[in-house]
This record gives structure tokens, C-alpha cells and sequence, in this order.
């Protein structure tokens, strides 16, 4: 019995060190592919772009992470959650940018994609096509919940797509759109919690008919 269960112990040790092993080597040899990760603010999208980034970086991939040069909300150089996490990245005017700059480069992170020209598409493109794991973050919608620039075309040519949900403020539901708060109606509104509150589509829509009745 006891030879039994060392044997059990063993080849459980050993599977483990095997999926290990073959998670480790997916770093190193994955192929060319286009990740997108979308949702709501404050639905961890850059948290889970910072982890995947991290994971690359510790299966000693070469890295750069790129990010639009009007988001400063945080710092001007760093891509920064909204839990503090952070990682040094590369601000970018245009998408075109992104392509002149990650040449011999594995794995390329670019941060709130929505605020980027729709190029970003056929960029994107391009570097998988070359065999560069690109990792997509960025809003779905804008918060009248309208697709917002290049998402909903990277979301159709990825190879893969998380939606991540933020928690409705007023019911606990998952989130379903960035409810902007303050009253300006320009599509690009740079905010955090004192702009904007994840809301579910149920608590949305009664938010958008409570602001009718009070604006009529």
C-alpha cells in the first residue's frame, strides 16, 4: 500500500513538473498571435495586460509595452492600473509609432488601445504576422456605449478575447459600460472614480431615464 501511494506521490510530482514545464516553454514558443483583453473601467484590463507582460518578462522574452501619449493620468511613462501596479512603457502619438519601434521584440503590451487611430488594426496585424505575441488592452465601448476606435475590429482579427467586468456600483451585477458622471459630452474624458462608475446595462438604462426626467 505504501509503495502504491509513494508511486501516486511520484507521478502526481511529475505531472505537475510537466505542465509547469510546458507552460514555461508556451512562453518561449508561442507564435505570432494578437490577445485582446476589453471591458469597462475598472474591470482589471490593465491589471491582467501587466501579468501577462510579467509572465513574458520572467520567461526572458524581449518586451516593450506602448501606450497612448494623452493618458497621463497616472504617470507619463508607466502603465499603471488602477491598483498601482505599474510597468515602464513607451507613449506613443500614432500607431504607426508602434510598428518603427518594436523591432526584435517577442512580445509587445499596448495599453488603452481605444485612444489610438484605427491603423492600429493592420499594425497589429503586421507584427503577428512577423511572429510577435501582441497583447491588446483597452475600453469597448465609450460611455454612451458605443464601440470605442480600433477595439471592435481587434476583438474580430484576434486570435483571442477576455472580457473582463468591473461590478455595478449600485447592484452588485457585473458591469456593462463606463457611466460617466460629470456633464461633458466629448468622446475622450481622461477620469477615474470621480468621472465615471461601472454600471450594469439594468442600472444604465435607469440612470440614463432619471437623468431625462430631471432634464427634460
Amino acid at each position: 500500500m505504501k509503495k502504491a501511494v509513494g508511486k501516486f506521490a511520484m507521478s502526481h510530482k511529475l505531472c505537475n513538473f510537466a505542465i509547469m514545464t510546458n507552460n514555461l516553454s508556451g512562453e518561449f514558443h508561442r507564435s505570432g498571435r494578437i490577445e485582446v483583453v476589453c471591458g469597462s473601467m475598472f474591470s482589471g484590463k490593465t491589471e491582467e495586460l501587466i501579468r501577462r507582460i510579467k509572465r513574458a518578462i520572467f520567461a526572458r522574452q524581449r518586451v516593450e509595452i506602448f501606450k497612448p501619449s494623452i493618458d497621463t493620468r497616472y504617470s507619463d511613462e508607466e502603465v499603471v492600473s488602477h491598483d498601482r501596479n505599474t510597468i515602464l512603457s513607451t507613449p506613443v502619438d500614432t500607431s504607426a509609432s508602434i510598428l518603427l519601434l518594436a523591432s526584435e521584440i517577442d512580445v509587445v503590451g499596448i495599453d488603452e488601445a481605444q485612444f489610438l487611430d484605427d491603423g492600429l488594426v493592420d499594425v497589429c496585424n503586421e507584427l503577428a504576422n512577423r511572429g510577435v505575441r501582441v497583447i491588446v488592452a483597452g475600453l469597448d465601448m465609450d460611455f454612451k456605449g458605443v464601440p470605442f476606435g480600433p477595439m471592435p475590429a481587434l476583438c474580430a482579427i484576434a486570435d483571442d478575447v477576455t472580457k473582463v467586468h468591473a461590478i455595478c456600483v449600485r447592484c452588485g451585477a457585473l458591469a456593462y459600460i463606463s457611466h460617466r458622471l460629470v456633464q461633458e459630452d466629448k468622446r475622450v474624458l481622461l477620469g477615474e472614480k470621480a468621472q465615471y462608475e461601472p454600471l450594469c446595462r439594468e442600472c444604465y438604462l435607469k440612470s440614463l431615464e432619471s437623468a431625462e426626467t430631471s432634464h427634460p
